[in-house]
């Protein structure tokens, strides 16, 4: 059952800037996150909490090269909440 839709904003591991949607799903298990971007298909691990599912989301795609991500909910259920949630910046990783 799709609970929650979060836009994600960033920069993919070509330097272009994307806009996307990621679904956050409820299954028997918990929540999990899935998300497409060109050819690209991610699924999370499932967690119990929609900020978790997140920041596995994020952390993915961090580890294929994107950058300067960010997200915010934009759909609970079907009801649209009009860009009225912030954006949640999420930290680029330090390279080593």
């Amino acid at each position: 059952m799709l609970m929650e839709i979060h836009q994600v904003e960033g920069f993919d591991p070509q330097r272009r800037s994307f806009n996307r949607n990621a679904e956050v799903h409820r299954s028997d298990q918990g929540l999990f996150g899935r998300f497409h971007y060109e050819g690209l298909r991610i699924e999370t691990g499932t967690h119990f909490e929609i900020h978790l599912v997140m920041a596995d989301l994020v952390n993915r795609l961090q580890e294929l090269g994107f950058t300067q991500l960010r997200s915010r909910v934009n759909f609970k259920g079907s009801r649209y909440l009009a860009e009225r949630h912030p954006w949640v910046d999420y930290p680029d990783k330090v390279a080593r």
